[in-house]
């Protein structure tokens, strides 16, 4: 008996999924554990896969469309079972063949008698054809062609070809490092060819994509992605009922400026200058240590009680094409600052991708966003229920103040604290952000 294939929820707060590809196609054999599409999410690309073998009898729901969770996209069956006339886009059941497998109909009954010859007999209803792959030039990646959301983006920007492409990403993929030696196909504009000559790297201060109208048009309506959906509703649930109130201070960060350039300077002494610890990786050290001493800011809100965190897991904001996701690091107070940076940059790499595992952008227990690398100097921040706390950040800029009794330029950044009033009091939030601008200006309280 055919099984249905329905939209899992592939993340925690999943309520419906748009299919933005089928990797397996009708007539396709299918073994339990194949991935037969691409799934977009409300925060990442995900591969829905098969709970059955068999064969994919009906794709009842077409790449790009967007269903609720649950709802049936497909049906796996035996070879030659017949498709429900429900689960069919025509009407009664129609046979679906594996590709290449022979007909099973029986052959047509030879006349007793001798007639004149008779026209041929029309073909047998078969299964919609299934469009044959492009063929791809000399050289490049065998097999249907993987390629990961955002390079296909950028490849289609910059007429690359992504089938002269060989990936390097799992099983193949193509990734955004990938594109690096590509070259534009055909003849570009001298502008495109600029750009195709230019390494490949992401820009330090990412400007938001902004929908082209087309020409001619007084305005375009664009239909919401899944992750600009969720943000939507999980603002409404923040800033309506969460009585949040703002602590800011400013941290001197001669010190931990003087700290990092001796540790990168270290790094490139010992061949190890991969690792690059940022100003951000630094705060996140420190604010999971300075949450260890204040755990009353390490909280949940839940309703009906609050739940205080013995473990520090800190969610970090990273800007991607359509909004913004917070990875997390786990457990960021028992972890040194290498091992902080690796984590941070492997996880900022995979989000911009749309590749995250839900477990690694979920169960933050405190979150932080850093804005300073835009040039910002002072911004709030939306608290991410159930959390009650998250951290702005602003740019580490010089200005003159007062030191050691006399007007010096010093580098300074400003630290803005959201916090939800039914956990933190501001005496409590104040507190902590004195713990954390203590550990900032006297960067040994980060390792001893």
């Amino acid at each position: 008996m055919a099984t249905q294939v329905v939209m899992e929820a592939l993340s925690p707060t999943m309520e419906e999924g748009r299919l933005v590809e089928w990797k397996k196609q009708e007539g396709e054999p299918v073994a339990a554990g194949d991935v037969l599409a691409e799934v977009e999410t409300d925060k990442a690309v995900m591969e829905l896969v098969a709970r059955v073998s068999g064969v994919l009898l009906r794709q009842t729901v077409k790449a790009g469309q967007t269903v609720p969770v649950s709802t049936p996209v497909g049906l796996i069956g035996e070879p030659g079972e017949p498709v429900p006339a429900a689960a069919g886009n025509g009407a009664g059941g129609e046979t679906v063949r594996p590709q290449g497998a022979p007909s099973r109909r029986p052959a047509t009954p030879q006349p007793a008698a001798a007639k004149p010859p008779a026209p041929p007999a029309a073909p047998a209803p078969q299964a919609p054809p299934i469009p044959a792959a492009p063929v791809a030039p000399p050289g490049a990646p065998a097999g249907r062609l993987k390629a990961s959301p955002l390079a296909r983006r950028i490849a289609e920007e910059r007429g690359l070809d992504l089938r002269s492409i060989q990936g390097s990403g799992p099983e193949g993929r193509i990734v955004l490092r990938d594109l690096d030696r590509a070259r534009p196909v055909g003849a570009p504009s001298p502008a495109s060819a600029a750009r195709a000559e230019a390494p490949l790297t992401r820009a330090p201060r990412p400007a938001p994509v902004t929908p082209l109208v087309p020409a001619g048009a007084p305005y375009a309506d664009v239909p919401l992605t899944q992750m600009r959906k969720t943000i939507a509703r999980r603002l409404v649930q923040s800033i309506g009922p969460v009585p949040t109130f703002y602590l800011t201070t400013e941290a001197d960060m001669e010190r931990v400026w003087e700290a990092r350039e001796a540790i990168l300077e270290t790094g490139k002494r010992s061949g190890d200058g991969q690792v690059k610890v940022s100003f951000n990786d630094i705060v996140i050290k420190g604010v999971a240590s300075a949450l260890r001493q204040h755990p009353a800011c390490n909280a949940w809100w839940q309703d009906d009680h609050i739940r205080y965190w013995a473990e520090v897991h800190i969610g970090m904001a990273v800007a991607i094409e359509d909004g913004l996701i917070t990875p997390v690091i786990r457990h960021a107070d028992q972890k040194s600052l290498r091992e902080i940076a690796t984590e941070a940059r492997d996880l900022a790499g995979r989000a911009r991708e749309r590749r995250l595992t839900p477990e690694e952008y979920t169960g933050a227990t405190f979150s932080i966003s850093n804005l300073g690398m835009l040039d910002i100097e002072e911004f709030t921040a939306v608290i991410n229920p159930p959390e009650t706390g998250i951290l702005a950040i602003g740019r580490i800029a010089p200005k003159p103040v007062e030191h050691q009794g006399q007007l010096a330029l010093r580098r300074r950044m400003r630290l803005t604290m959201s916090c939800d009033h039914r956990v933190i009091d501001g005496a409590t939030g104040a507190r902590f952000l004195q713990t954390l601008k203590a550990m900032l200006e006297n960067p040994l309280a980060l390792v001893w």
